[in-house]
């Protein structure tokens, strides 16, 4: 807000009366706003809108038809796959790992899922015998090849697995998290090398991390199993 201060008439012309003229000031005041100007009429508008709508229409269409031609190009998702000597049947999509697919399609929580990206071990199965990272294998790589998880290596009537029964007896697990990658890295190496020597055991299990240091432990059954095999 302007205030009006009063000049100082000292050393100013006397004969003017310099008050009447401040008192002759106007007082600004902000002009009125103007009148809002249209400039589109409601025809013009209507025409406007259908138009909108038109542009929509066509371009629903376009990528519309773009997608359908990518669905028709993309795998198809109900895929069989052989698990523990079964068929089981999913919806898979195309970028979903096995582990996914294992622990959250199948049931099969068995499979540990740690890193998510290779390097702990936890998530290892068996892939035509031959000792895999789940969680960075694609499922739909998986046709007409056989996955065993550690809910396969049970017997017929519910028994343990020999490996699983030395790794009980030389109190292996600690937490247990890597367990189901040991025993299936385990079961792999005795498949191929029925009396692995204990570095020989070493280098077959080197892709599983224990969290708590049990590696000994696991090595002593790994040669448990061998011997009892």
């Amino acid at each position: 807000m302007d205030y009006y201060i009063a000049p100082d008439f000292r050393g100013l012309d006397a004969d003017v009366d310099y008050k009447a003229l401040a008192a002759q000031d106007p007082v600004w005041v902000p002009p009125p706003p103007e009148p809002r100007q249209h400039s589109t009429s409601r025809r013009d508008f209507i025409k406007g809108v259908i138009a909108a709508g038109s542009a929509v229409s066509a371009l629903s269409y376009t990528f519309g038809g773009a997608t359908s031609a990518r669905a028709q190009r993309a795998p198809d998702r109900l895929l069989a796959i052989t698990v523990n000597g079964q068929v089981r049947r999913a919806d898979i999509l195309p970028n979903e790992t096995l582990a996914m697919t294992l622990r959250y399609k199948l049931g099969l929580t068995g499979t540990k899922l740690g890193c998510d990206r290779g390097e702990c071990g936890a998530c290892t199965v068996l892939i035509d015998d031959v000792p895999h990272h789940s969680c960075s294998t694609l499922t739909h790589a998986l046709r007409g090849r056989k996955v065993t998880t550690i809910e396969g290596l049970e017997g017929p009537n519910g028994e343990l697995h020999k490996v699983q029964k030395a790794f009980v007896d030389e109190l292996a697990p600690q937490c247990g998290f890597c367990t189901p990658g040991q025993i299936m890295s385990t079961v792999a190496l005795l498949k191929t090398n029925p009396k692995p020597t204990r570095d020989e055991a070493r280098h077959a299990l080197a892709g599983n991390l224990c969290r708590c240091g049990a590696y000994d432990h696991y090595l002593n059954a790994v040669m448990r199993a061998a011997r009892e095999a």
